[in-house]
């Protein structure tokens, strides 16, 4: 990869292929931002992996293998949840909130995360476009760091979404506070985002341009902002369920909402501009 240029061609190809697999939402919109958002990171790191196999290195390859793995995890994880009794409930009410989302409306949300998901796989593209082989010293280390702290926002957000499917499968009526919950109301999304930063941390040292930067940062901040944002959703879903019982408020008071050991306890007051 020039210096001075972004791999501008497996920058559209890897739109192509995100407009094609998030068009799923036009089914049901949830897709968009569910099905569509893990498939299309598979798919991108799968596709690149394949075009681009004669820049591999150890580092490019695990930097896209993580990636891959992640949204087969998450897709797979997302598909069974549908198929689970438990969860129909909740679909029918993810399709009346969605409801007036019609027309021009899906084809914009449709560009916009297709455009998001490629702005979050840029990191990744950078690494495997890059000609020069590994970078040295610290840029190494620091690729290093990257590639573990994927492995371990990967590792939180799959253990926490089987203990919560498990706990409710036993318990649909009671919110989950064991395992992971017990230090954190959402691992899951802690997960994730330690997951994105790492991907975007393995990418710092083939950011050449100010462009580099931008798209790696636009896709970074974006997934932060919407983790966020979930994180305030779920709460108030939470509280409409549970905020009458005296063990969830004691829970709720205890429990930092999404980073242990941390006394943040809630996200409600807080503005976040993608919720």
């Amino acid at each position: 990869m020039s210096i001075t240029s972004l791999p501008l061609p497996q920058l559209l190809q890897a739109l192509a292929l995100a407009l094609i697999v998030s068009s799923l939402g036009f089914r049901r919109v949830v897709y968009f931002v569910s099905i569509g958002y893990a498939f299309s990171i598979s798919g991108m790191a799968l596709l690149f992996l394949v075009l681009l196999r004669h820049n591999l290195t150890w580092v490019s390859f695990l930097h896209s293998g993580l990636l891959f793995v992640w949204g087969v995890r998450l897709g797979v994880f997302l598909v069974q949840r549908e198929l689970q009794p438990a969860y129909r409930s909740e679909l029918v009410g993810v399709a009346e909130r969605s409801a007036h989302i019609t027309g021009w409306r899906k084809i914009l949300i449709w560009l916009g995360v297709s455009l998001l998901y490629v702005a979050m796989f840029a990191p990744a593209l950078f690494t495997l476009a890059e000609t020069g082989g590994l970078p040295g010293g610290a840029g190494l280390g620091v690729q290093i760091f990257g590639l573990l702290v994927m492995a371990a926002g990967l590792g939180l957000e799959a253990l926490a979404d089987k203990q919560k499917s498990d706990f409710k499968a036993l318990s649909p009526k009671r919110f989950c506070d064991v395992g992971t919950y017990r230090y954190v109301r959402c691992p899951n999304y802690l997960g994730e985002i330690l997951f994105w930063v790492g991907t975007w941390v393995v990418g710092i040292p083939v950011y050449y341009t100010w462009l580099h930067w931008v798209i790696g940062l636009v896709g970074l901040v974006c997934v932060v902002l919407i983790m966020l944002g979930s994180t305030k959703r779920l709460e108030e879903k939470q509280d409409e369920r549970y905020g009458g019982r005296a063990d969830y408020q004691t829970y709720i008071r205890t429990v930092p909402v999404l980073f242990p050991f941390v006394p943040v306890y809630t996200l409600k007051n807080i503005r976040v501009y993608l919720e």
